[in-house]
């Protein structure tokens, strides 16, 4: 077993740290065949006052070239008996190692001011992370969301290594909103710690952003900046009425505080479908200009749909995105591990019972371990490009080529 890739995953909800960590090192390295050169570790929020303690007591009992992982509100992680668990309010640690024979591993700490300009040329990015384009490397960043430049940093990488697959997620948690990444034997507040991949790894996605859409697709016919000033040649706004208008009750209601704007990201495809779209948050609208404001810039051309999100919007919304790549990708059944990286604003608050995504998503990918935790903002692509999305579980599937 020691040419073949390995990846092994343990939770503990003990309330002691000390015991949490050799709960997690013992069962994740008893599972492994041969030394581990990757680890991943998620810790929640409920050890802020001990984040710094975490490394020093995984180094003394676990010895790994590349360590990474951050804070969580919420911690996801493997159980003895092979059920993942998604434990949001107390204490938990997920350790995820991972045995990677000819994959080469390149980690770093960026911080935002050493980003490039975005109208650099690649070699500035690729000068950055240290890996040749040609490598086609597969990216895990995890961020803080303080002056991280993550957007930059995203757009950067997309440009340089085109091709390459990017997920993660924001760090998130603990008393006063205070986060935590860790990069070896290092602690850090800010920035983002990168990961890249290459050589035999195959990472694949399924991006669920929890919604549906309503209404018919649009094209923007005038815009400014992220300011929508014509749909259709007509005022946004009355055009958002008279949908509003045309749904059900229970749909209306939810309109108040769920509608959303999902963009269409291939502007080629005739018919659009769910999955198709980055979804964005309406910021506000103009009562007397008929103007829509929204979480991202737009631009004349470009086709949008509104969308409505709650926990049905959700369910279904993951279980197409897993019934589509499971019909599509006969890869799926050689999948090894994953990484899932699920926004706060799901889990039980959402849909009112726990371990509701990675739930549905073992239906799927039965007996491989999955590591993750939720995040302040998920990292995951879209119709080619990679954006840091809300209210989002985003999966990374690993396997090694054949």
């Amino acid at each position: 077993m020691a040419d073949q890739m390995q990846w092994a995953n343990a939770l503990s909800t003990r309330p002691s740290l000390e015991a949490a960590v050799t709960e997690v090192v013992q069962k994740t390295t008893s599972l492994l065949t041969a030394s581990a050169d990757l680890g991943l570790v998620f810790i929640s929020s409920a050890f802020a006052s001990e984040y710094s303690r975490l490394l020093p007591l995984l180094a003394e009992k676990l010895s790994v070239p590349v360590m990474i992982g951050c804070s969580g509100g919420g911690v996801i992680g493997t159980t003895t008996d092979g059920q993942t668990q998604e434990i949001e309010a107390e204490a938990a640690l997920s350790l995820t190692l991972a045995h990677l024979p000819g994959v080469n591993l390149q980690v770093s700490h960026i911080l935002a001011e050493e980003l490039p300009d975005l109208d650099s040329s690649p070699d500035a990015w690729v000068n950055l992370i240290g890996v040749q384009p040609s490598a086609t490397p597969q990216f895990i960043l995890l961020s803080s969301s303080f002056s991280s430049g993550i957007n930059e940093l995203l757009q950067g990488l997309d440009f340089a290594y085109p091709g390459s697959v990017i997920v993660g997620g924001q760090a998130s948690g603990g008393m006063g909103g205070r986060q935590t990444l860790f990069c070896n034997d290092r602690l850090y507040r800010e920035g983002t710690v990168g990961l890249a991949l290459s050589g035999n790894i195959i990472l694949e996605t399924i991006v669920a952003q929890g919604c549906r859409p309503i209404g018919q697709p649009m094209q923007i016919t005038k815009a400014e900046r992220n300011i929508i000033l014509e749909l259709n040649e007509q005022v946004p706004l009355v055009v958002l009425r008279d949908l509003i208008n045309s749904l059900s009750d229970q749909e209306r209601t939810l309109a108040q505080h769920s509608l959303f704007v999902g963009v269409a990201m291939d502007e080629f495809k005739l018919s659009l479908q769910q999955g198709d779209f980055l979804i964005r948050s309406i910021l506000g609208v103009d009562p007397a200009g008929g103007a829509i404001a929204i979480g991202d810039r737009v631009r004349p051309g470009q086709r949008l749909q509104f969308h409505l999100r709650d926990a049905e919007a959700s369910a279904e919304d993951l279980e197409f995105l897993l019934e589509k790549y499971h019909n599509q990708e006969a890869s799926s059944s050689s999948a090894i591990a994953a990484l899932m990286f699920s926004c706060v604003g799901r889990g039980e608050g959402l849909y009112g019972k726990p371990n509701f995504d990675s739930s549905l998503f073992r239906r799927y990918f039965q007996n491989i371990p999955i590591g993750g935790f939720f995040c302040g903002g998920e990292i995951g692509p879209v119709g080619g490009n990679t954006f840091l999305h809300g209210y989002t579980s985003v999966f990374g599937i690993c396997r090694q080529y054949e």
